[in-house]
């Protein structure tokens, strides 16, 4: 259930942006009296799925939901159709129209998505506001991993600052570390405040794996049990604290799971407090050394800071976090082309897309991806590769310049230049991800 959930909100996100990017063009390509052939959500070759007539323009919904387009008269564009441009030129064709009325045509798409992004960020901020946890709130310290303890972090740090400037939000330390050239971070160590270098290889190892680098520490309280839980039939109960396994002190979650995990296939003691007393409760660890108990929820025991939006206030902040979202995704993307981050090796395509949708139906986590999608679709729309958006746009912008329009034949080629480039990405991202699911 929690795949399907996942894969719905994915497919429902990706058909509203398409939808919405080529209605930009749709509608640029309608006030400037140019006929519009195929309005498609996802691709049809061979056949569609659904398809009708109405004026001028087939609309219909393809079975490959590889994105969406439309078919504009007099267009070299990914359907390759060169036996319309021997032909003369019509009133109504693309290639008749002034440069500045296809420039508009051809961003039209990317105007929407941009303006989509901001509108969806402004709507989510006045519906439900922000909240987060602030880095000094963290009063139980940090969880590290493996790469953060070999960086010198260790579990119960509590980060004060980067390069000696404080972090207000939390979740902001690890973006920042990767994008933001960070030296050095200060901590708080048992009372003691000491510098933490940076080395060069942590932005390729937090590329990799990002989620686990450092999580806020917190106690163990048991708030649910999975069906056929081992710890429930062992007798572990609802709101046990879990505090020790055998001898070992547990006192966090983290330390939990820590010790657990090198007990695969013993008996063991697990130390709870339950209703301020202490019971021990004997339990046989199995091989996966999952015992099926969830986690009370960790944010009960932070102090959140929680900022409401009127409805104008909302519209600047929806913008400003479209801005922020934009830059950031332009940090991350330069990364790709850095060879000593290694950042192509974490490129993936559909499934790794598909897997920030949350497994269970939120409609403040759907629409803020939704949002943060429409940026990505509008970046790489128009980046100047043929086939693309920005293709055409470059294309468009030296015809204005110099007064020359690029030749069909140079068009065409370019065309499928572009679309080879484009394919290859795709199969390469999608492949990474193939990889990492059998890793």
């Amino acid at each position: 259930m929690e795949i399907l959930i996942k894969i719905t909100q994915f497919i429902l996100s990706l058909s509203i942006l398409v939808i919405l990017h080529e209605m930009g063009h749709f509608f640029f390509a309608k006030l400037f009296k140019t006929r519009v052939e195929k309005f498609y959500l996802f691709f049809n070759p061979w056949f569609s799925l659904l398809k009708f007539k109405k004026g001028e323009t087939e609309y219909g919904v393809g079975w490959l939901p590889l994105g969406g387009y439309v078919k504009i008269s007099g267009m070299i564009d990914e359907s390759m159709d060169m036996e319309q441009m021997k032909l003369p030129p019509q009133p109504y064709e693309f290639r008749s129209k002034p440069s500045w009325q296809r420039l508009l045509i051809m961003i039209g798409g990317v105007l929407v998505n941009f303006l989509l992004a901001m509108f969806i960020y402004s709507a989510v901020l006045f519906v439900w506001g922000e909240e987060y946890l602030p880095t000094k709130n963290v009063k139980y310290g940090i969880s590290c991993d493996t790469t953060a303890i070999n960086m010198g972090l260790q579990n119960g740090d509590k980060i004060l600052s980067l390069d000696n400037k404080p972090v207000e939000n939390f979740r902001d330390i690890t973006p920042d570390l990767v994008f933001e050239g960070i030296q050095t971070i200060q901590v708080d160590r048992n009372g003691e405040q000491l510098d933490i270098k940076v080395p060069e290889w942590l932005t390729r190892s937090l590329i990799k794996n990002p989620k686990e680098f450092i999580q806020p520490r917190f106690p163990f309280y048991i708030g649910e049990f999975a069906n056929n839980s081992i710890g429930a039939k062992a007798g572990l109960k609802v709101g046990d604290q879990l505090i020790g396994i055998d001898s070992v002190k547990t006192p966090f979650f983290n330390d939990f799971r820590r010790e657990i995990i090198t007990r695969k296939n013993q008996n063991i003691s697990i130390l709870v407090l339950r209703s301020g007393q202490e019971v021990r409760v004997p339990v046989k660890v199995p091989e996966s050394t999952l015992l099926g108990i969830g986690a009370d929820n960790w944010t009960k025991f932070f102090e959140l800071k929680v900022i409401t939006y009127g409805f104008w206030e909302s519209i600047p902040a929806g913008i400003n976090k479209g801005v922020t979202t934009l830059t950031d995704y332009i940090k991350q993307f330069k990364l790709l082309f850095t060879p000593k981050t290694k950042a192509y090796e974490s490129l993936g395509g559909f499934i790794t897309i598909g897997k920030i949708f949350p497994g269970v139906w939120d409609w403040q986590a759907f629409w803020s991806l939704t949002a943060f999608l429409s940026i990505i679709l509008a970046f790489m729309n128009i980046l100047p590769i043929p086939a693309l958006d920005g293709g055409h746009v470059a294309f468009l912008l030296y015809e204005m310049v110099t007064g020359r329009k690029p030749g069909d034949k140079f068009l065409e080629y370019a065309q499928i230049v572009g679309l080879v480039l484009l394919f290859s990405l795709l199969i390469f991202a999608n492949l990474n991800d193939v990889i990492r699911l059998f890793k």
